[in-house]
């Protein structure tokens, strides 16, 4: 059974003196276990696409099914709670709290979802920051890692819900090549061995060619499937 679908997806934007078609039709599956990317350069959509994955924001026209759930039109407390369980994020700028621990950091999505007794949070943290290899860090504060190792703790963060998806917004946007690679390796390593369901959006070739499957969007519109 599928995990994700899109079926005829727009969304439109009506300024006082244009009307921006941000999303034109777009339509495709991920299944459970895919690293699934999403192509496309800036203002092609992408990123639109995105929040409406994320339950950021709604279509105007089309069907969002998450794990066989019509999410199209959620009322934002019922996207809030689906989000809280069901996705993952990872962002380009990591948004972590600067001054607040690497455990701490983690912790926060199971605070606001209630999800786990509180007896069990820390044990869950210390988890998911085991699996991307920063267990070590759990007491130093975030603005006392590096580039990499920050994303590294973004994406244990997105881990801790066990979420059935993990959005990943051009994650690797502000970090060096040898650092891009290294958490694009981690991904694929937590895909394959965790069987987590990833889709990355990127601009970059070299970050698409990580991905089973890739999508290309151009003016809001999918222009070829791979």
């Amino acid at each position: 059974m599928f995990q994700i679908k899109a079926e005829n997806i727009y969304k439109i934007y009506k300024g006082e003196s244009n009307t921006v078609n941000a999303l034109q039709g777009i339509s495709f599956t991920v299944e459970k276990g895919d690293f699934f990317i999403i192509k496309g350069p800036s203002g092609s959509g992408k990123s639109t696409l995105m929040h409406i994955l994320g339950l950021l924001d709604t279509p105007d026209k089309g069907l969002y099914l998450l794990d066989g759930k019509d999410v199209s039109n959620l009322t934002p407390d019922e996207q809030s709670e689906t989000r809280n369980k069901k996705i993952g994020f990872v962002f380009q700028s990591f948004n972590l709290m600067p001054k607040t621990s690497v455990l701490d950091n983690v912790i926060l999505p199971l605070l606001y979802g209630k999800k786990e007794k509180s007896w069990n949070i820390k044990k869950r943290a210390i988890e998911v920051l085991e699996m991307v290899g920063l267990s070590h860090r759990i007491k130093h504060y975030s603005n006392q890692l590096s580039g990499g190792e920050e994303q590294r703790v973004a994406i244990a963060r997105a881990l801790i819900n066990n979420p059935s998806l993990i959005l990943a917004d051009e994650p690797t946007g502000n970090l060096d090549s040898k650092n891009a690679s290294a958490i694009m390796d981690l991904l694929l390593k937590l895909n394959k061995e965790k069987k987590v369901t990833l889709l990355v959006v990127t601009h970059e070739d070299y970050i698409a060619d990580y991905g089973q499957k890739i999508i290309k969007i151009i003016d809001g519109k999918i222009k070829n499937k791979e």
